[in-house]
């Protein structure tokens, strides 16, 4: 193989070559660690935004009475929960869509629903950077 460069440049890399460490055939594992952040870097900025999440419908949500609403009210008015977990010793469900945009203001709205033993709903919190709908 042949390169061609100009004279100048000769000599830079001629520098270059002299002073830099024998390279490895493979990448540092600090390289390897940056990877992902670079890749997901490069995918936001190219997309310009990520969403995480499911849309539910906002207005459904001062229909939910404590004491009142059963898990099964709640799949009804909401489908499937987003996410299940435990919280206090009660299940807890989960709605939720974060919108991450590097040109605009981050859009997030959830809906964290607790039940007690018998299925009812003993408490609920919506978090939204949203005006109420």
């Amino acid at each position: 193989r042949t390169i061609h460069l100009c004279h100048k440049r000769k000599s830079a890399m001629k520098k270059n070559i002299a002073a830099a460490p024998a390279s490895p055939h493979r990448p540092s594992r600090s390289l390897v660690r940056l990877l992902p952040a670079a890749f997901l870097l490069v995918m936001l900025s190219a997309a310009g935004c990520a969403t995480v999440g499911q849309d539910f419908p906002v207005s459904q949500v001062p229909r939910i009475q404590i004491g009142t609403t059963t898990q099964d009210d709640i799949r009804t008015m909401f489908g499937p929960p987003w996410r299940m977990g435990i919280e206090d010793g009660k299940k807890t469900w989960t709605y939720g869509k974060y919108r991450y945009n590097l040109f605009v203001e981050t859009s997030t709205q959830d809906l964290v629903v607790r039940f007690d033993d018998h299925g009812i709903v003993s408490s609920y919190t919506y978090n939204s950077t949203n005006n109420w709908e």
